[in-house]
């Protein structure tokens, strides 16, 4: 394993006509791969696809724009739904509880209640495993502070490390999870956006991991296809160009990272 992307959901159904192919061009690429749960359903099939196969774990947790659906009856609520997170992840080829966090895009008021509630759930039950904290935390266009919020519940809550997936936060978000020993990860969007080339830059490369938030955002020069764990080298060989250093260092650099954070075995 030469490369990693520590956040993709070959789970879902894009990948149900070639799923196998997509592990093994993975692994002629020499990329491994974290696998995260977004629901019950989606988790289970983490760790099923996890212990199938070489260099591929999983994460399990319930994705905060899920929290609506925790009310149906046959899911008997947060405490339930927790509940068979805490057997699953238990698994030793689970290696982080999430995706867990905050989303501002178009949640309620109410929903972004019950949002905190779940993230305080999953933190606790990570503190009581012993494994990292997977986040997906989300500002709004016109809802702001996502970022700053999860970092207060942090605070207050988590006695475990924690990466910020997907990043698209401010310079100063990012050196606020810095300051408190968290990491933040990148996709395919460096390919094709200057957007974060700052944060990219004074980030120290310590704290930054890779991944395809696949099947979304294919970098270039897949763009408009489906994404897959394999393109994560695009993100290395971006991360590499932005920061101005030479890409083997960088790229031993964020599987190192990976392999510390999640205990990588």
């Amino acid at each position: 394993m030469k490369y990693i992307d520590i956040h993709g959901h070959v789970n879902l159904p894009q990948f149900d006509v070639d799923r196998e192919e997509v592990f093994a061009r993975a692994a002629a690429a020499e990329v491994g791969m974290i696998i995260i749960g977004t629901d019950i359903e989606s988790s289970v099939r983490a760790v099923e696809l996890a212990h199938a196969h070489e260099n591929v774990w999983a994460v399990v947790g319930i994705h905060p724009t899920e929290v609506s659906a925790l009310q149906r009856p046959d899911l008997g609520g947060q405490a339930s739904a927790v509940s068979v997170l805490k057997e699953l992840s238990r698994n030793p080829k689970v290696v982080a509880i999430g995706e867990c966090g905050l989303d501002y895009v178009s949640s309620t008021p109410e929903e972004i209640t019950q949002q905190k509630e779940l993230f305080i759930q999953h933190i606790l039950l990570a503190n009581e495993i012993g494994k990292p904290l997977m986040l997906h935390v989300r500002n709004g266009k016109e809802m702001k502070g996502a970022y700053q919020e999860a970092l207060s519940i942090l605070k207050v809550h988590a006695q475990v490390r924690f990466n910020f997936h997907f990043f698209a936060g401010t310079p100063q978000d990012a050196a606020d999870i810095v300051a408190l020993n968290g990491t933040i990860s990148f996709t395919g969007v460096l390919t094709f956006t200057k957007d974060y080339d700052v944060v990219i830059r004074t980030v120290p490369l310590t704290h930054i991991m890779s991944e395809t938030d696949c099947p979304f955002v294919a970098p270039i020069p897949y763009r408009g296809k489906r994404n897959e764990p394999a393109y994560v080298i695009e993100v290395v060989k971006a991360i590499a160009r932005i920061r101005g250093e030479d890409e083997g260092k960088v790229t031993r650099q964020l599987l190192e990272n990976a392999r510390a954070f999640f205990v990588l075995r």
